[in-house]
């Protein structure tokens, strides 16, 4: 016997719910036709008009809870309803109104058009009601239902739609007693929002926290500038409650397919946020809908943020190619969950591999590919120089050449701020990808271009984690120097304007993405620190280790070279730099030097032929460098 067949438990019981409300709503509607003809009739029906309205009563009936049903009424959740909800209602009823005066002039059923009309309205207005009245008895019910172990204490942060969604939301899921709700506008001062009082300003946060002994705070402002988030995170902290912010899941959905907000906990990205990036969506879609893109290192922190932000334009295919299978497995799975329509493609493999890549292109024939893999962490490759090299490098130059090969249009390679006057060897990988880039776009019919930019909250061993890491064990928060500082933005910021970047698309360029002012870590570790409800040097220490190999004090976004050349772009955040001169035979043959040496693991020759490579490569501590040993 096939089970499929029946509906499950919860379809049935919300089948009989809807059942009870079309038989609830047709009750209503009897009702209302009554009133409306005494009110018609001055109290007074005669006989024949009642003859009428008795012998086409259920045809008004059905037509009534039909256009209900047509228009939706029954698939809405009336605890999250608000005006465009109950407008609905009023839609409908007006619906079924024009169809039972068109029905009875078509058919000359003679029905009293001013009894329709009027019918129409008091039905929308007694269904408007009666769902009120649910809504209220089943969220005082819930009330009293809740569990002690979500006895929670919630302030929230807003008094408008957010702030009534969030109080709706806490009720519905019973995670606790939502005590009052907190706005700066005058006039919303000792109101009441779904009979919560508004009972403070965003300046009485600590003290209603302390005196109602607050547990949670809810930050339910649909629109929040930077400063005034920072304003009110810093007041939350003071409060040592949970802080929560009231988020739309956006990355995948937009229109028709956004999805109801979500509760996140208030983290640091949100916290330092920046001003809302605005795309030029034509552009992006222009060289995006409709194409089969690859995204190599698509598991990780950069990458697979760039997969969530090219699924809303609506390629033909996403490919993503990554040597990392749980990255990789893990935005598998949330993009099928978000996403069922699109067509996703998962592959294994390094793009070490030319083989492999060659394999791939010539499978899934990608128009366009974002070249996000590399191995980023400074110190690591500080001590693995050779790994660096050949992954960042000859990793980046096989997939350069097996692109041109294959025929791809556009290929965007991802570099970062370390590559100006590099200080590190992950920094000189990242200054010859850039060099290998433009060659590829002088002497193929490819466009190639990379992008740069600085560090990125959030990203897999970003400062930020680390921070809230050692915060969350008792401290101390390790620092490597009291003045260093670093440009950040965040990761969808980042994905964003890579994106935007694409679209450009003059081949050989190397756009600079604008990371605003450079943030000093001392500072934001103190941040933070409050973030977390402590104080700092008092509850957690932070500690000076002193600054690790191959790092800088201050990270720069241009060369010396550049400053003077930098131009701008039709996108106000992003500038683009002047093109690399090179002696490209030179270039090969110091690379095919380089290449030599990695694969040997000869380390001392490496960093000799990076420098000769990148003469603005300049490590922070000399290294002895012994005489290249002869091929």
């Amino acid at each position: 016997m096939n089970l499929k067949r029946f509906p499950s438990k919860a379809q049935r019981i919300k089948i009989l719910k809807e059942c009870l409300m079309m038989l609830i709503d047709a009750s209503l509607i009897l009702l209302a036709i009554h009133v409306s003809a005494l009110l018609r009739y001055d109290g007074a029906v005669s006989a024949r008009a009642q003859m009428v309205l008795n012998r086409r009563l259920h045809w008004i009936v059905i037509i009534n809870v039909a256009s209900l049903a047509f228009v939706g009424v029954y698939r809405i959740i009336w605890k999250y309803g608000g005006i465009r909800e109950y407008g609905r209602v009023g839609v409908a009823c007006m619906l079924g109104a024009s169809v039972n005066i068109g029905l009875s002039l078509l058919f000359r059923w003679a029905l009293p058009r001013t009894v329709l009309i009027i019918a129409g309205m008091s039905s929308a207005i007694m269904i408007c009601v009666v769902r009120v009245i649910i809504s209220y008895i089943s969220e005082a019910v819930s009330q009293g239902l809740r569990s002690s172990e979500s006895d929670r204490r919630y302030l929230v942060i807003g008094a408008g739609e957010g702030g009534l969604y969030a109080v709706r939301f806490i009720r519905a899921r019973r995670m606790g007693v939502v005590v009052g709700l907190i706005d700066d506008d005058p006039a919303k001062q000792n109101l009441r929002v779904s009979g919560v009082n508004v009972i403070g300003t965003t300046a009485d946060i600590p003290k209603i926290a302390r005196n109602r002994s607050i547990s949670d705070i809810v930050i339910a402002i649909t629109r929040l500038e930077q400063a005034d988030m920072e304003r009110i995170g810093n007041l939350c902290a003071l409060t040592r409650c949970t802080v929560k912010v009231l988020s739309h899941d956006n990355e995948l959905n937009s229109g028709e397919n956004r999805q109801q907000p979500v509760f996140k906990r208030l983290n640091a990205s949100m916290f330092l946020k920046r001003p809302e990036v605005k795309l030029d969506h034509k552009k992006i879609t222009d060289y995006i809908n409709d194409k089969t893109v690859l995204v190599t290192g698509g598991g990780g922190s950069i990458g697979s943020e760039i997969c969530r932000q090219l699924v809303r334009f609506s390629p033909k295919k996403l490919v993503v190619f990554d040597v990392y299978e749980n990255g990789a497995y893990e935005l598998q799975m949330e993009l099928n969950r978000k996403r069922s329509d699109l067509k996703l493609e998962v592959v294994i493999g390094s793009i070490r591999d030319k083989r492999r890549l060659d394999s791939v292109m010539d499978e899934y024939k990608p128009e366009v590919v974002f070249h996000a893999a590399a191995h980023k962490h400074v110190p690591l490759m500080e001590t693995s120089p050779a790994e660096a090299v050949k992954n960042n490098v000859f990793g980046t130059y096989n997939l350069l050449k097996s692109a041109s090969e294959h025929g791809v249009e556009r290929l965007v390679q991802l570099s970062t701020d370390k590559a100006v006057n590099p200080t590190n060897v992950m920094g000189a990988t990242k200054r010859i990808t850039e060099m290998l880039v433009q060659m590829f776009a002088r002497n193929t019919e490819m466009k190639c271009m990379a992008v740069r930019f600085g560090n990125v909250l959030g990203s897999h061993g970003s400062v930020i984690p680390l921070f809230e890491e050692q915060i969350l064990d008792g401290g101390p928060v390790t620092l490597t120097h009291p003045e260093i500082t670093r440009y950040f933005m965040t990761i969808p910021e980042a994905a964003q304007l890579v994106l935007q970047a694409g679209a450009l698309a003059k081949s050989g360029s190397i756009y600079v993405l604008d990371m605003g002012e450079p943030v000093k870590i001392y500072e934001l570790a103190e941040k933070l620190i409050r973030f977390y409800g402590y104080e700092p040097g008092k509850d957690i220490e932070i500690k000076i280790t002193g600054l690790r190999p191959g790092e800088k004090l201050y990270e720069e976004l241009m060369m010396d070279t550049e400053i003077d050349q930098m131009g701008r772009t039709a996108h106000n955040k992003i500038l683009v730099a002047p093109p690399i001169s090179m002696d490209e035979r030179k270039f090969m043959d110091l690379l095919e030097e380089l290449k030599v040496f990695a694969e040997a693991g000869d380390i001392i020759n490496t960093l000799v032929t990076l420098r000769e490579i990148v003469p603005t490569y300049k490590p922070r501590r000399e290294r002895k460098a012994g005489k290249k040993k002869a091929q």
